[in-house]
């Protein structure tokens, strides 16, 4: 069974930067995977963050945060990074790793394993 558990979170203030990581077991290798990052804020929708192809490492990124956060993967430790810089009050909320198997998917229906979340708070 796969595993996804996020760490990382934490309060900061707007500008700052933090790294999260999703620490992936269950599987020898995730290659036939695209690992990906959605947030949910308050009172919203789960939305598509980031994403990353396992095999040949493509990258995806919503227009909110393009040029701001960066994603990566490494195959070794089977481990998915969000770098995520000049962090926003707007970027506040569960950050979720999710894998699916099915191609890059901008919508949660899309994923077929999810994390529990890690709460990032960014203070103005």
């Amino acid at each position: 069974q796969v595993q996804l558990v996020e760490s990382g979170g934490g309060l900061v203030q707007a500008g700052d930067s933090l790294r999260l990581s999703c620490a992936a077991s269950g599987r020898r290798t995730f290659s036939p995977y695209t690992m990906e990052l959605f947030r949910q804020a308050p009172g919203k929708e789960r939305e598509f963050v980031s994403a990353i192809t396992w095999i040949g490492g493509s990258t995806y990124y919503a227009d909110s945060v393009k040029g701001r956060f960066a994603i990566s993967r490494d195959s070794v430790k089977n481990t998915l990074y969000l770098q995520m810089n000049s962090l926003k009050p707007e970027d506040t909320a569960v950050y979720y790793c999710a894998a699916g198997s099915r191609g890059v998917s901008y919508y949660r229906d899309g994923m077929d394993y999810w994390g529990k979340g890690t709460l990032v708070t960014v203070s103005s």
